[in-house]
């Protein structure tokens, strides 16, 4: 697992971690989804894509989490795989999941909103590492 919890004293955040930007992004993305229900209850039943630009990495990185926040907030859709393509500070991903169901999946938390609080995007010798905190 190329994520953990930060517990913050009113909020929760994640650390993720990853060989490429790319990779990092992805294990975000795992991380939120993480935050709300048991991942390994999820299937790949089906698939959406994101498409976001924006002026910088770190802006990109809080507005792609926000974006699967909101879609699984208007959608119920929860992902499980996550592909993230990132060219310069555009960020194509296809996350591939199912309809929450919440016989099937048990919620954890009510996650509101990615934030910029102590936001962290950088490399690290030849690693990737975001740490972002979540409004809940």
């Amino acid at each position: 697992m190329s994520y953990a919890i930060i517990d913050v004293s009113g909020d929760i955040g994640i650390r993720a971690e990853g060989d490429s930007l790319e990779e990092c992004f992805s294990n975000a993305a795992l991380g939120l989804y993480s935050l709300i229900t048991d991942l390994d209850k999820i299937e790949s039943k089906k698939e959406i894509d994101i498409s976001i630009s924006e002026d910088n990495i770190e802006n990109l990185l809080v507005c792609f989490l926000n974006e699967l926040i909101y879609i699984f907030d208007t959608q119920d859709f929860i992902g499980r795989n996550v592909n993230v393509k990132i060219i310069g500070n555009s960020l194509i991903a296809k996350v591939s999941g199912e309809q929450f169901n919440a016989d099937k999946h048990d919620r954890k938390l009510l996650i509101k909103a990615a934030t910029y609080h102590n936001l962290v995007v950088r490399k690290q010798e030849s690693r990737w590492i975001a740490e972002i905190i979540f409004d809940i």
